[in-house]
């Protein structure tokens, strides 16, 4: 862990980020995470609560001449999302992330950072553990799962908290306050199919789309950035108009909420086109890149030859596949007619695996428009029954409805304009945060988001700006100073 991020101010703030930042916190193995947020609020002599589900509670009294202040919840998130480059050899599972200071930016070693959501955690841990900041009554909420289906948010039952105001810090632009965002479900196709031999006279080659920048699936969804399973299934389609291409294996993308930056494809080719495929394909590959000379400057696409496979799929059920994956919507669907710039709806064709007999298609749908939400998945859901698949419509949940008349927006809003000399940007996203799951158990809560600039969540390229943390940290200071009192 560099020395050299702990030396950075504020202090508080990235010396609890490199604490958090050695212990391992992949989504769905939060042992080690929660244990040490036990630990650590126990050593404080707070109420320390570990829910049910998995969700730490840290309660912390409100400092002298305070405790005629709202009670606030500050709320984050345990998990982070785990995606390293092709050639970085390290394990999430038991490494700490290598960090380093570049210019104006924290990143990691070929890794995510983690600051989604790990600065929100330790701007809390480090306000826990102050003995000079001024602040109410604090409920410190920190969910797991947030990244891999929000079971955390889910499963927090009411009752738990009394808070009246709940700041969830899990917004990445330091001039933006959060009021409302979007729902999502997962739609997954899967089934089964015949294998056959590999034909006498073939010639196998490996496909691999990389180089793509990925991101987070709800706020890079308009970025026109690749997707490499799209990009694959491009390829994969041409070959197999054009010169009977079949397919052994597909291992395309990562996470349902990163949008993939590699896959890839098995697959053969009667001998006798060799020289003609390997033409063609140069010249789809030619055009792909120049489409997306602006977006995606890295990507590389490589046809190499490659062993035989032992096995290639049913080509009935392949054309099937191809097809359904073309006609398959990614990106966005609809922006939103009320809110300027606003993505509505949107799908990101996030992982597609096909090997050994099975297929697997996940998929996550988001929209800040229930119905919305749901029609896109039924589009997606009729593309892959179409050809056999049976699909799974999963892990619904709610957006959060924006609130233009929160009391503590006003408080933020004039807060911001006076430390900052302009208006922030009070908007809606199209990420899922948890505000709006929480709401449904915690219906009257007064909820606002917001955070520091993080850019490249989600991709290797994550990296979290420390002027803005050095902005953000004085912001929070100030809301903290400025809660209203209680009615």
């Amino acid at each position: 862990m560099s020395q050299e991020v702990r030396n950075l101010e504020p202090k508080q703030l990235w010396n609890k980020f490199s604490d958090l930042n050695a212990v391992p916190r992949p989504s769905k193995k939060e042992e080690r995470v929660i244990a040490f947020m036990m630990d650590f609020g126990k050593k404080l002599g707070l109420e320390t609560i570990n829910d049910e589900i998995g969700n730490v509670i840290i309660k912390k009294p409100a400092t002298a001449g305070m405790e005629n202040r709202k009670t606030i919840v500050m709320q984050s998130h345990l998990d982070m999302v785990h995606q390293k480059n092709n050639d970085t050899v390290f394990d999430f599972d038991t490494q700490g992330i290598e960090m380093y200071v570049d210019g104006d930016w924290v990143r990691a070693k070929g890794t995510t950072l983690g600051a989604d959501n790990g600065l929100g955690v330790a701007t809390i841990m480090a306000i826990l553990e102050s003995t000079d900041i001024k602040h109410p009554a604090i409920e410190a909420l920190f969910t797991i799962d947030e990244e891999t289906g929000m079971t955390g948010a889910i499963g927090l039952k009411g009752g738990l908290l009394d808070g009246e105001i709940l700041l969830n810090l899990d917004t990445e632009e330091d001039d933006e306050i959060g009021i409302g965002c979007a729902g999502g479900v997962d739609v997954t196709a899967t089934r089964q199919y015949n294998e056959e031999d590999v034909p006498e006279g073939s010639v196998g080659y490996t496909i691999t789309v990389k180089g793509l920048n990925g991101g987070h699936s709800g706020m890079d969804i308009d970025k026109g950035l690749g997707n490499a399973n799209k990009i694959m299934n491009r390829l994969l389609f041409d070959g197999f108009e054009n010169f009977g291409l079949q397919i052994a294996e597909i291992n395309g993308g990562s996470l349902r909420n990163a949008i993939p930056r590699e896959s890839v494809a098995k697959v053969i080719i009667a001998e006798m086109y060799d020289e003609a495929f390997v033409f063609d394909m140069q010249e789809v590959i030619n055009d792909i890149k120049f489409e997306f000379k602006t977006t995606e400057k890295n990507l590389t696409i490589e046809i190499v030859k490659s062993e035989l496979p032992s096995k290639v799929m049913d080509l009935g059920v392949q054309e099937g596949l191809l097809r359904s994956i073309y006609a398959a919507h990614n990106g966005v669907y609809r922006m939103s007619a009320d809110m300027e710039n606003l993505v509505e709806t949107s799908n990101n064709i996030a992982r597609v695996i096909v090997k050994d007999g099975e297929i697997s298609i996940q998929n996550l749908t988001r929209s800040s428009v229930e119905s919305s939400k749901f029609d896109l998945a039924n589009a997606l859901r009729s593309a892959y029954e179409l050809f056999g698949c049976e699909v799974s419509v999963t892990g619904s949940y709610p957006g959060w409805t924006p609130n233009v008349t929160s009391p503590i927006l006003d408080v933020m809003t004039s807060i911001y304009e006076k430390q900052n000399g302009s208006k922030p940007n009070v908007a809606a996203c199209h990420a899922g945060l948890e505000c709006g799951i929480l709401g449904t158990n915690y219906p009257d809560m007064d909820m606002i988001s917001f955070g520091p600039t993080i850019k490249g969540a989600h991709s290797p390229d994550e990296r979290a700006s420390i002027a803005s943390a050095q902005k953000y940290w004085k912001f929070v200071l100030e809301i903290l100073e400025n809660i209203p009192m209680k009615n």
